[in-house]
């Protein structure tokens, strides 16, 4: 029964007939447009739905997805990953973090080798299972490893706080928290030396839409203000994402650059004003977050504040944590993928050296990866 009512929820988001006179519209819009339109889709969220559901052969040719970089796995960057490597092998450690993170190459190997080598490392749905944890293990160091956009972030900060309050003795973080704004800046004007985003091809984007019923759509309003970017924030089901697509259609149409919201139904202007305090009050910027394929991203990371070091897992284990940056597999173009400068199959070595069971790349690791969407929907294009 309860699946049933589940289902109920979701039905009308999926029915077929409201998607193809979505496609109908979009398809009539289109012939009015002066040039192609490419579609960044920030979420890997989106991705999927976008590839599970069929969606780019539903589209005229003159509209087109481009995928960009909304997974918080694949955007880790390896030096992020050997820390979480490293800490794990401490004597007396007990790492907790997201399970999309057990088989994430870095540059030692995964959390998944870790583990094969005896370390102890767990994987929960939500960051207040490590208070159960550290109770039930006194005599050791629980350290969550903390990864995710803004979605995720009022959850870790929930846990900061009730460490804090309950006095819990034995548990720290690594925070590796970021920030879609920021990146989405990236993309489209990129300031790092290494990273050429000049000649992007990103015409609107399809704002996450999760990230944004924390954050509200105001993150938002600068790109078409700014950077002459339309951006409709836009739900996961394939009739939001065809909404969401019609609407910035209908906006080159009409020649309109604006921020809109497809999906109102949880998104508002200014979010979840309760939780951005939550986060304001534990969490301060990183002058620089590197991101897996982009560079250095201004202003894109979180870290703990100053005045809760002592949670700190980076500054308690300082000396034990590499700093030096890590290239990717010279082979992998997880890079340009993530910032939509190229398609998963123009990977040589995707679906051959690189799927899922075997992963090279942070694109296929992450079930949210673009690389992981194409290998499991391909035949849907």
């Amino acid at each position: 029964m309860a699946e049933l009512e589940l289902k109920n929820l979701y039905d009308d988001f999926r029915d077929g007939d409201t998607i193809k006179a979505y496609a109908q519209i979009i398809a009539e819009d289109a012939k009015k447009l002066k040039k192609p339109i490419n579609i960044m889709e920030v979420c890997g969220g989106h991705t999927h739905t976008i590839m599970k559901f069929g969606l780019p052969q539903l589209l005229p040719e003159n509209v087109n997805f481009i995928h960009g970089p909304g997974c918080p796995v694949c955007i880790m960057p390896k030096e992020r990953i050997d820390h979480a490597y490293v800490l794990s092998m401490q004597s007396d450690v007990i790492l907790v973090t997201l399970g999309d993170m057990i088989k994430v190459p870095g540059s030692n190997g995964s959390l998944q080798d870790a583990r094969a080598k005896g370390a102890d490392v767990r994987f929960v749905y939500s960051p207040m299972e490590c208070l159960k944890i550290a109770e039930e293990n006194a005599d050791k160091t629980v350290i969550f490893f903390a990864i995710g956009f803004e979605t995720t972030t009022p959850m870790t900060a929930v846990l900061v706080e009730q460490v804090i309050k309950q006095k819990v003795p034995n548990i720290l973080f690594h925070i590796n928290h970021v920030t879609v704004p920021e990146v989405m800046v990236e993309l489209i004007d990129s300031r790092d030396v290494h990273v050429d985003s000049y000649n992007n091809q990103i015409d609107a984007f399809l704002g996450p839409s999760h990230v944004s019923v924390i954050s509200g759509s105001k993150i938002y309003d600068k790109f078409p203000k700014d950077y002459g970017r339309p951006v409709v924030v836009t739900g996961f089901e394939p009739v939001d994402a065809m909404q969401g697509i019609s609407m910035i259609v209908k906006q080159f149409v009409e020649e309109r650059c604006e921020m809109e919201v497809q999906y109102s139904r949880v998104v508002n202007h200014e979010g979840n004003t309760k939780a951005q305090a939550l986060i304001e009050k534990y969490f301060e910027k990183m002058s620089l977050f590197r991101w897996r394929g982009l560079g250095n991203v201004p202003d894109s990371g979180l870290k703990l504040r100053a005045e809760y070091a002592e949670y700190d897992a980076e500054v308690k284990y300082k000396d034990v944590l590499p700093i030096a940056e890590i290239e990717d597999h010279k082979l992998c173009i997880c890079g340009d993928i993530l910032r939509g400068m190229a398609k998963p199959q123009e990977c040589t070595i995707f679906g051959t050296a690189c799927k899922p069971t075997t992963p090279i790349g942070s694109c296929m690791v992450s079930s949210e990866g673009a690389c992981a969407a194409y290998y499991k929907y391909g035949n849907l294009i």
